[in-house]
């Protein structure tokens, strides 16, 4: 396990603190909790910039992104996003079958 030290702003503590009382977890594993969660944001984020540039496929983009087709279809519906590039989608989700 690695010990990571960072300075935060006091508001931030206090919100930190908020989840705590709230979901009745220590500060480590309130923090681990909010890191996850944080990255797992990042990914998708990434992804959908990625595809949308061309620089990664659907499937690919879906991988990156931690999820299934189908919940990054929802994903992408969610962000309103319209992605169909001619021949692509098909030719990934072929790769699947």
């Amino acid at each position: 396990m690695h010990v990571i030290s960072v300075k935060i702003p006091e508001e931030l503590k206090e919100e930190i603190e908020v989840l705590m009382k709230e979901e009745g977890l220590e500060e480590g594993i309130a923090l681990k909790k909010l890191l996850t969660m944080a990255i797992s944001e990042w990914k998708k984020e990434k992804a959908l910039k990625m595809l949308a540039v061309g620089k990664m496929s659907y499937l690919r983009a879906a991988e990156e992104a931690g999820m299934n087709v189908w919940e990054f279809a929802e994903f992408l519906k969610e962000k309103k996003i319209v992605w169909v590039k001619e021949g692509g989608l098909l030719r990934d989700l072929d790769a699947c079958l």
